[in-house]
């Protein structure tokens, strides 16, 4: 349980800024709100799935936020540069300026979704990319990012090895960083790669019958928890944000406990590899060290048996995707954790799949099912 819930005193994402990247995001040609299903589970009124799987064709949340920065990140720099005051996306896509943006390189980490949405803005915006990898991503992720003419490179250690891998790349090169996670002295492209974040909440808040009781959403380094909780603040006051992560790698769940953010070492190897974070983003914990209500740890053997449940329903989760899933059953499960997060038969609870078959070929061996098509 967290001590301190309340009001953050920092306001980490202005009115303003989502109002651009909404306007932005819902232009796109390919833009549809994602699915929110109906699901059963003893013990709630109500639950609800968001169902990140088929967004954009990437197969998770993270399209709404790294190609968004790209495409903010070109226009600052273009303007800078004198080659074009007001640079807007389809201009940029078009190719009119090709012959500036193809100068620049956008470089980030990844454990994998985040990597793919940023190659995805670089191809679509016109400009060079390199992704960052540890060596503990999937074969099958590092081969998505690549489709869309990105260069990925590995680095020994984890995925916060690779941030400060991304980081120095860039300053030797004079690359811009494009990352999910901030850190003092760098919290602009990740303030716009949350924004990009909220637009999944805002629909997910209105398509949803009635103002959840319960929210149930993934940690990583904390960036989508944020932008959730500061979207229910507008879309659903009073819901109970609660935080999940991996047991290997729960550097959110330790900063509560210790009151100040904290990192958590080790390898961080979980199948979970979406949320295989050491450390907080600064952005994120200013908001979640007060917004969040609660944090978990979930186990990876819970993963298999999630993903399968939820595949027999017709809703493909991949491995973070049931972070959300597994926590809700676990709370019910435990009277004390069920009595402290005020779960019960009036709870309406909305669980935020973030990622669908990001692997394929690791989810039909999860769960014995073909992933879906891509659209």
């Amino acid at each position: 349980m967290n001590a301190h819930h309340g009001t953050p005193g920092i306001i980490v994402l202005p009115e303003g800024g989502y109002r651009r990247a909404r306007a932005e995001i819902t232009s796109w040609p390919e833009y549809a709100p994602t699915p929110l299903h109906a699901l059963d589970m003893p013990g709630v009124a109500s639950v609800h799935f968001k169902d990140e799987s088929q967004r954009f064709g990437l197969r998770s949340f993270k399209a709404l936020g790294g190609a968004y920065a790209v495409g903010r990140l070109l226009g600052h720099e273009l303007a800078r540069r004198g080659t074009a005051n007001n640079a807007t996306s389809a201009a940029l896509e078009s190719g009119q300026y090709a012959h500036a943006t193809d100068q620049i390189t956008v470089t980030c980490a990844t454990d994998g979704n985040h990597g793919r949405s940023v190659a995805w803005g670089a191809q679509r915006f016109g400009c060079r990319c390199v992704i960052f990898v540890h060596e503990n991503v999937s074969q099958g992720r590092r081969n998505a990012i690549a489709r869309f003419g990105a260069e990925v490179r590995e680095v020994p250690g984890n995925y916060d090895d690779s941030v400060r891998a991304a980081q120095r790349a860039a300053d030797d090169n004079g690359w811009f960083v494009i990352s999910d996670t901030s850190y003092p002295g760098y919290t602009e492209p990740p303030r716009d790669v949350m924004q990009g974040y909220r637009l999944m909440a805002q629909e997910a808040f209105s398509q949803i019958p009635a103002p959840p009781s319960h929210v149930f959403v993934p940690g990583g380094v904390g960036g989508v928890a944020a932008a959730v909780s500061v979207q229910a603040r507008r879309d659903a006051p009073g819901a109970r944000i609660i935080v999940v992560e991996p047991e290997a790698a729960a550097c959110l769940l330790e900063s509560a406990a210790a009151g100040e953010m904290r990192a958590v070492t080790g390898d961080l190897d979980t199948i979970m590899a979406g949320l295989a974070c050491g450390e907080p983003s600064l952005l994120a914990w200013q908001e979640l060290e007060r917004g969040a209500f609660a944090f978990m740890a979930v186990p990876d053997e819970a993963v298999p048996a999630a993903m399968r449940h939820l595949a027999a329903r017709g809703v493909e989760a991949g491995e973070s995707g049931v972070a959300g899933w597994i926590a809700l059953e676990s709370a019910l499960a435990d009277p004390a954790a069920r009595e402290g997060l005020g779960l019960g038969a009036d709870s309406r609870v909305l669980i935020f799949g973030t990622e669908g078959a990001t692997d394929p070929d690791l989810y039909s061996r999860l769960t014995s099912a073909p992933a879906a098509a891509q659209p």
